[in-house]
């Protein structure tokens, strides 16, 4: 009896995680490395407007389950689909989807065009390494050469870009958020920092503070005292830190300029500190200043991080 065998179906993509973190992404590729195959997609070009910023990765894995957004979440299960294909073929490939791609059917919701690059790991050394200096809360970087279909660690640059023919992403730590003080306020920063995946650490006094404000921390002050705020805040203008914002009126800071210029600081060190503190104000209740305070935050890392 004749027997035929049934055809091969291709895994139908499905999203495992709504994150857009980096981190989770390389380690999502990482397991699913470990366990067959996976493909790293990146936005590599955007024609027009686009929903994510250059470098923007997807990660898939060879059952068909993905992560990470390229869009707005329009193109993403084309992009998997992508992914199989080449994960299938054994070789990397390059998508265009939007204004100037094949697909007429999928278009993006901003008018603009993006393309995509599929790299088919071969190894996840590259990304271990970023996640180890992401650890270490130092920047990382990663070239991908389409002609070689290769990926490889590198020094991180300035920003995410085309060098010659090669594609490197730059990768830095989460934003940390030193907070000091222990009002109502503080309490209400502290959990909105904390649901939007922000690293927090209480800090009511200055010890070990030098030890933890790096290049991609904010420093935020909210005390009714500026005796309260004096030692911290002196750590804070000492430090590296992206962005320094204390609480109180404008009256309140002219007295602490008038102080901190007595002990020596000077104007453009002074002018680091946002006061008072966040994106709007006044505002009358711990809800509103914690809205406002972390949109600082983040406005500042956009601009020292770009």
């Amino acid at each position: 009896m004749d027997q035929t065998l049934a055809p091969i179906t291709a895994p139908i993509p499905v999203r495992a995680s709504s994150t857009d973190d980096p981190a989770e992404l390389l380690r999502f590729a990482i397991d699913a490395h470990g366990l067959g195959a996976a493909a790293l997609a990146t936005l590599v070009e955007i024609r027009g407007g686009a929903a994510r910023a250059l470098g923007a990765h997807m990660a898939v894995a060879a059952d068909g389950r993905f992560c990470g957004y390229v869009s707005g979440g329009c193109v993403e299960a084309a992009v998997a689909s992508e992914a199989l294909l080449a994960m299938a073929e054994g070789r990397d490939r390059t998508v265009k989807f939007g204004d100037g791609s094949p697909f007429f059917d999928i278009v993006l919701p901003c008018g603009g065009g993006i393309t995509v690059a599929i790299h088919v790991l071969k190894d996840v050394g590259a990304l271990r390494h970023v996640l180890a200096r992401l650890e270490r809360r130092q920047a990382a970087g990663l070239a991908y050469s389409p002609e070689r279909q290769a990926l490889e660690q590198v020094d991180p640059l300035p920003r995410t870009c085309w060098l010659e023919r090669d594609f490197l992403s730059v990768y830095r730590p989460r934003t940390r958020v030193v907070l000091s003080g222990r009002t109502i306020e503080a309490q209400a920063v502290t959990r909105l920092a904390e649901v939007s995946g922000y690293d927090v650490i209480i800090n009511g006094h200055d010890e070990d503070a030098a030890d933890i404000i790096d290049p991609f921390t904010a420093v935020v002050l909210l005390h009714h005292d500026l005796d309260a705020e004096a030692a911290i805040l002196e750590t804070a203008l000492h430090s590296p830190a992206f962005y320094i914002g204390a609480l109180g009126s404008t009256r309140t800071h002219r007295r602490r300029f008038e102080r901190l210029t007595a002990m020596g600081f000077r104007r453009d060190d002074i002018g680091r500190i946002k006061a008072p503190i966040g994106m709007f104000g006044p505002t009358r209740d711990a809800t509103s200043l914690a809205l406002s305070v972390l949109a600082d935050v983040a406005a500042a890392r956009l601009v020292a991080y770009a």
